[in-house]
């Protein structure tokens, strides 16, 4: 166990704990009273912390970790300034966001943030070129640090809005849906996927059906960020990009899958039940997400989609917590990155119980919507579903404080 791998990936699960946190206070907001507290500026800190504090710090870590895995020497004490930087930035979002909104200082410290994305991505883009080993997973990573960077333009086109005080809906929700694209579908899921493809290729899946999984993503993601577009009056071929989009993304995934089935006995002979049921449920909920993006191709389904806040929440809320959160705690928790024992599982569990109580809920609370209709309690069901989540990763950050009952497989995993 990686000791610096192992500070930061904990560092992290405390974040995501505040970000459940806040996660409360917001539902609570909702569902009570709450006067001190501005619901506008806590959501942005809420989600800036979100994506910088939890998702990226992890993120960050576990690619360092991948050089360091595969020969590179010293690359923690290398990349201890930017991985420092990045939490310095999150801290300052989380703090300057619910007190101002977008001000001096919450608008200093993102713009921080961004800087930091830079400096990883050429600095990591580098550090990759100097491995001996070149495999898929590099294109991958290549990928994700360069969304991560391309997603920044969105943030700038919304400075620039703000600065001239000529803010256009049109253009702000595309440059929001811009910045939201390339984090979601670029920086967060091409690190995923690269971690999977590194272990998919040591379980003894040819790298030439990895590369090719990873072409057809590629040429995919620019065109599928058209899909938050959907509400304006495109023309007939844009939409036929779009399509052509969902289809490639569709057809990538479903390449993957037979891949993993075609080699299922040497994979499920390295990984314990637990895991694999970790994993499923992942690939349970990226295969929904995918099916939801080709569904919404279709102007009905859009419309739908654009016009009612709870569909949105639990789209936003499935790919964040369903599809990134869940990979990267279920790769961290199977390869034993971090402490693992009764707690951290029961806790996981927990936290697992809570997202999908939480989709649940949004999505009656859409259905409801869609038949104006009211569903009943449904504001103080959903705070119930944040406190569900926020107990779970308190067990889990509990578990990181207790170690004397860890439980290990015989494999390198924890649970048969």
């Amino acid at each position: 166990m990686n000791p610096y791998l192992r500070k930061w990936l904990q560092i992290s699960l405390f974040n995501l704990l505040l970000v459940a946190f806040a996660g409360v206070i917001l539902r609570y907001k909702i569902a009570f009273s709450l006067p001190v507290v501005n619901q506008k500026y806590l959501l942005h800190g809420h989600s800036h912390f979100a994506f910088a504090g939890w998702v990226s710090q992890a993120l960050m870590a576990l690619l360092v970790a991948y050089l360091h895995e595969n020969g590179a020497e010293n690359v923690f004490q290398k990349y201890r300034v930017l991985l420092y930087a990045n939490l310095v930035t999150a801290y300052g979002m989380l703090c300057t966001f619910p007190l101002q909104g977008y001000g001096a200082a919450s608008i200093f410290f993102s713009t921080a943030s961004i800087v930091v994305s830079y400096l990883f991505a050429v600095a990591y883009w580098k550090d990759l070129n100097r491995l001996k080993l070149h495999n898929s997973c590099h294109s991958w990573f290549k990928a994700a640090v360069f969304f991560n960077a391309l997603s920044s333009l969105g943030v700038f086109a919304l400075a620039f809005m703000m600065a001239t005080k000529h803010i256009r809906t049109e253009s702000y929700l595309l440059s929001v849906y811009f910045f939201l694209h390339f984090q979601y579908n670029g920086w967060f899921f091409f690190a995923c996927m690269g971690l999977l493809a590194y272990r998919l290729g040591q379980y003894g899946m040819a790298e030439q059906r990895l590369q090719q999984v990873f072409r057809l993503f590629v040429l995919a993601s620019v065109p599928a960020f058209f899909l938050s577009a959907l509400w304006l009056p495109l023309p007939r071929w844009a939409f036929l990009l779009i399509a052509a989009a969902t289809v490639l993304q569709l057809a990538a995934w479903g390449l993957l899958l037979l891949q993993v089935k075609k080699h299922w006995s040497g994979i499920k002979q390295q990984l314990p039940l637990f895991s694999r049921r970790l994993f499923a449920l992942w690939a349970l909920a990226l295969t929904i997400k995918l099916c939801l993006q080709a569904g919404s191709v279709a102007p009905s389904l859009s419309q739908l989609a654009f016009g009612f806040r709870p569909i949105v929440i639990g789209y936003l809320h499935l790919v964040l917590l369903g599809v990134i959160s869940l990979f990267i705690l279920a790769y961290t928790l199977t390869f034993n990155y971090i402490p693992v024992n009764k707690r951290t599982v029961t806790g996981l569990i927990v936290f697992i119980s809570g997202i999908l109580i939480n989709e649940l809920l949004l999505m009656a609370q859409g259905a409801a919507d869609l038949g104006y209709t009211a569903f009943p309690f449904i504001n103080q069901l959903l705070l119930a579903a944040a406190l569900v989540l926020f107990t779970g990763m308190l067990l889990v950050n509990y578990g990181q404080k207790k170690t004397k009952d860890a439980l290990h497989h015989k494999t390198g995993g924890w649970i048969a």
